[in-house]
C-alpha cells in the first residue's frame, strides 16, 4: 500500500488532484491508516492509469467516471479503445506537423485546411463514450445509486462483501456444488436489487473481472480469503454455462 504522497511522486498527479478524485468518487483509495490517511493498492494505481489515459484523450472527469463505473466496463476493451484513439490523435498531429512544415517552406501560401479536420477522431471518441454511458444497465445503475447517502451506499457495499465472505467459506469445495450455485444466484439477485439488472451475460463478465486480478480480486480475497475471487469466477462460469 502506498500513501498519497508516494502515489503523487510516482505518477506526477498532484496530491490535491488525488484528493479531489477521492472526493468525487472517481478514485477512492482501498485503505486508510489509523490516522485516516489515504492508502492506495496496486488495483488503485491501475485505475489511475485508466483515468490518466482518458485525460490524455481529453475526456471530462464526469465522462471518465461514468465509463469506469459502468456495469459493463471491461478494462481490456477500454485499453484497446484508448490505443485506437491515441493512434488517431497521433495521425492528426502528424498531419498538422506536415502541414506546418509545408507552410514554412512555401511562406504560408496554402489554403488547404484539411489537416485541421478532427471529425474521425471525435466520432470514434463519441462512440467509445456512448458504449459505456448509454447502456440500459448504466442508466439503471445511475437511477438506483444516484440519490443514496454515503452511509446507505456503504451499507449496500458491505452487504455485497458479505456474499463474498460466504463464497470464501466454501472456496475449497467444488464450484459446481449446490451451495456454490445457490450463492451465485444470491449474488445475481443482490446486484439486480441494489445496482442494475444482472443478466447472465453481465454476470459472466463480472465473474471474469473478479478473477482477473487488480482491485476487484484483491477486495474479494480480502473479504473471503485468498482464492475466493477465483472460486467465485469458476462458480459463475458453471452457473452461466
Amino acid at each position: 500500500m502506498m500513501t498519497v504522497s508516494k502515489v503523487s511522486n510516482l505518477t506526477g498527479v498532484s496530491i490535491r488532484t488525488l484528493q479531489y478524485y477521492d472526493k468525487i468518487g472517481l478514485l477512492t483509495p482501498s485503505g486508510r491508516t489509523g490516522a485516516g490517511y489515504r492508502l492506495y493498492c496496486e488495483g488503485d494505481l491501475e485505475r489511475l492509469q485508466q483515468i490518466m489515459l482518458f485525460r490524455e484523450l481529453e475526456f471530462s472527469l464526469k465522462e471518465i467516471k461514468s465509463i469506469i463505473k459502468s456495469p459493463e466496463f471491461d478494462r481490456k476493451q477500454a485499453l484497446e479503445q484508448q490505443i485506437k484513439l491515441l493512434t488517431l490523435k497521433r495521425e492528426h498531429l502528424d498531419n498538422l506537423i506536415t502541414f506546418a512544415r509545408g507552410l514554412n517552406q512555401t511562406g504560408g501560401n496554402n489554403m488547404d485546411f484539411s489537416a485541421f479536420d478532427t471529425e474521425k477522431l471525435e466520432r470514434y471518441a463519441q462512440e467509445a463514450k456512448e458504449k459505456w454511458q448509454h447502456t440500459d444497465a448504466y442508466k439503471e445503475f445511475e437511477e438506483k445509486t444516484g440519490g443514496r447517502s454515503p452511509q446507505a451506499a456503504g451499507a449496500i457495499a458491505a452487504g455485497l462483501m458479505s456474499v463474498f465472505e460466504d463464497f470464501g467459506k466454501i472456496k475449497d469445495t467444488s464450484p459446481e456444488s449446490d451451495e456454490a450455485q445457490a450463492l451465485v444466484k444470491r449474488l445475481q439477485n443482490y446486484i439486480t436489487e441494489n445496482y442494475y439488472t444482472c443478466t447472465p451475460e453481465i454476470l459472466k463478465g463480472l465473474g471474469a473481472m473478479y478473477g482477473a486480478g487488480g482491485k476487484f480480486t484483491e477486495n474479494i480475497d480480502k473479504a473471503g480469503g485468498q482464492g475466493t475471487a477465483k472460486f467465485t469466477e469458476q462458480a459463475i462460469g458453471v452457473y452461466c454455462r
